[in-house]
């Protein structure tokens, strides 16, 4: 003789392991196509099933017998569906905008690394006295300490500052007219 689901249904609710194996069993294939007709992606439907799979065993603790264990558990199956789309719905409606702001920002990176990279070329260009004065300029080092750092006059690192800016230009006009 076969148990009824309902009997399997409370013996797993009572922690009967065997009791749900069989359950799932049974019902597991028409639950996962339900769940597929529900969600319209294999892979949705896939997610939705295990969710629900594991969240039965505490679930089976409030199934009373008013209803057969293939309608509660359709009931179960339908409630989760509609829990998901909900957190979807939040979910994108919380992170709208979001797309745009990271392409947005990761294009400000990459223009950023291409500068950096553009300058570091550059600059490899300048003689070595425009160079390093300008490297710790552009490390935000004020003309003073710069003139101490090198041992020079304030006004020497102005000049310098200058001149580097001049050549780089100059290499840039270069580059933009070839």
């Amino acid at each position: 003789m076969t148990t009824s689901d309902e009997d399997l249904a409370y013996a797993a609710a009572s922690g009967d392991g065997q009791a749900f194996a069989s359950l799932l069993d049974r019902h597991y294939d028409r639950l996962f196509a339900y769940c597929f007709r529900m969600t319209g992606q294999r892979s949705e439907a896939e997610d939705l099933t295990q969710d629900i799979c594991a969240a039965l065993p505490a679930k089976l603790a409030s199934y009373q017998r008013r209803a057969k264990v293939t309608t509660w558990l359709y009931r179960v199956a339908m409630n989760a569906a509609h829990d998901r789309r909900r957190k979807q719905a939040t979910y994108a409606k919380a992170s709208d905008g979001w797309g745009d702001w990271e392409n947005a920002r990761t294009a400000v990176i990459h223009e950023t690394a291409e500068q950096i990279d553009w300058l570091t070329q550059a600059m490899a260009q300048l003689a070595p006295d425009l160079r390093d004065t300008l490297a710790l300029v552009l490390d935000d080092m004020t003309h003073a300490a710069a003139a101490e750092v090198m041992g020079v006059s304030e006004g020497t690192i102005s000049w310098r500052i200058s001149e580097a800016k001049k050549a780089l230009k100059a290499i840039k006009e270069k580059e933009d007219a070839q």
